[in-house]
Order: structure tokens, then sequence, then C-alpha cells
């Protein structure tokens, strides 16, 4: 559920978690537990798969981090759907408490603002990031877990 630190950072040399935070999903996904998810522009859904970061600019939602998708089907659309991490008010305990749920972003995985510099500074520049649900249509037809 959105209202679990779902988001791990970890540093694979050593193994640590350094981040274990709050996540938001893309708003058609579904409100509390994202079930649906797209490759498509406009549909405003999170896309599974695996991630590669780029480089950072400074948008709409402040300081964001560019996201290349790898799997082709699945998450390939990332980098033209302006698929990115960046901070957002609607990503915090206050928000859920508010609200009954976390906020929803446009697919982006959206993060709390406070943390969002140090986490996207972690990343950037070639990271893996890894977007999952148990989707039979992921498991079955992703080529980079099938290989």
């Amino acid at each position: 559920p959105s209202d679990e630190k779902r988001l791990f950072i970890l540093d694979a040399i050593t193994g640590k978690v350094l981040f274990k935070t709050l996540v938001a999903h893309g708003r058609n996904s579904g409100q509390d537990i994202a079930k649906k998810f797209s490759n498509a522009a406009s549909s405003f859904a999170s896309s599974l798969g695996f991630y590669i970061t780029s480089d950072t600019y400074i948008g709409k939602h402040g300081y964001s981090l560019r996201l290349n998708g790898c799997e082709k089907g699945f998450n390939d659309n990332a980098y033209k759907r302006a698929i990115v991490v960046h901070g957002a008010e609607y990503v915090s305990e206050s928000f859920i408490q508010q609200n009954g749920f976390l906020g929803r972003s446009h697919g982006c995985p959206a993060i709390p603002s406070a943390l969002s510099q140090k986490i996207i500074d972690v990343i950037k520049d070639g990271s893996c990031l890894f977007i999952y649900s148990p989707v039979k249509t992921y498991l079955t037809q992703s080529a980079l877990l099938k290989s």
C-alpha cells in the first residue's frame, strides 16, 4: 500500500539500506495499491521494470531526476513521458493523515520533498531503479527478468 515505506535505496557494495521512504505511484495505477500499469503517453500510470537514472534538472517539481526505461513495451517510453524522480508535498505522513492515502503522481515515482535532493544526489547518473509489482504479464514477459 502507498501509505507504507516501500522505496528502498541500497548501497550495492555494502548491502546497506541508505533510505527507506514513501513513494507515490501514478494516479491511474490505483488509489492505495498500484494495480494497473502503462507505458503509454498521458496514461498517468506507473510503468514497471528496470530503469537507469540519468541527469538532474530543475523543473515544475524542483530538483528532478530523469529516468531511462530499459524494458521494451513496459517502460521504454519513460523518458518521452517525462517519468522522473521528484519531490512532492503529497508524499508525506501528513498527507496520509489528512486524506487516508498517499497522493498520486502522473506516473512518476514521487518522493518526499524533504528527502528528494538527498535521494536524487545518491542515485543520479547511472544507478539502477526497479519498480516492481507481482503482475503476471510483467513477470512472464520481461526480457530482463528472463535473462
